[in-house]
């Protein structure tokens, strides 16, 4: 199969999706989110247990942890591999990229607060995609800088699709 027709057939896959209501996609983009602050509670559980030399934290990081994964099971139901962890750590990666961002926003470092958003939403959408098997990994030429394919052109923005394009256009959270 060429690489035009497999870029068709996910842009088709795409459609469908989105036309099919299989996923309400607004629903798991705030359980993504969700599940990334919960991600971050188990870490302040840790370091509050471990500063505090108080157990009871570690209980409560127990706690959250056993929310956590029931909630990330609603999202990724087969596992190929390691895309368990790996959904899980894209989330917490992109949760701490959102908090650097922020934390060099509020001392008035744009540029910098830029990248590390950038960064985030590219991390972001690598969930996605390997959420929604939106790329079968086997037989894509992958690019430098995330690009999909060199045969795959985003028309909106004259140049080569990217992950977070497809993901952009199908996860909208306003959209409901």
């Amino acid at each position: 199969m060429n690489d035009n027709k497999k870029f068709e057939e996910l842009l088709d896959k795409v459609q469908k999706m989105k036309k099919g209501n299989k996923i309400d996609l607004s629903l798991e983009e705030d359980l993504s989110i969700a599940i990334m602050n919960l991600i971050s509670l188990e870490e302040h559980f840790f370091f509050t247990a471990m500063k505090t030399n108080k157990p009871d934290y570690l209980d409560m990081l127990n706690e959250t942890r056993v929310i956590r994964k029931a909630m990330l099971a609603r999202m990724i139901d087969k596992h190929e591999g390691e895309t368990w962890c790996v959904s899980k750590h894209l989330l917490a990666a992109t949760m701490r990229l959102l908090e650097v961002g922020t934390k060099y926003l509020s001392d008035d470092k744009k540029k910098e607060a830029t990248e590390v958003f950038e960064s985030a939403h590219k991390i972001y959408a690598m969930f996605w995609a390997l959420r929604l098997k939106l790329i079968d990994m086997q037989g894509i030429t992958k690019l430098p800088g995330d690009k999909l394919n060199v045969h795959d052109v985003n028309k909106d923005k004259g140049g080569v699709w990217q992950v977070e394009d497809i993901v952009n256009k199908l996860v909208d959270c306003c959209n409901e």
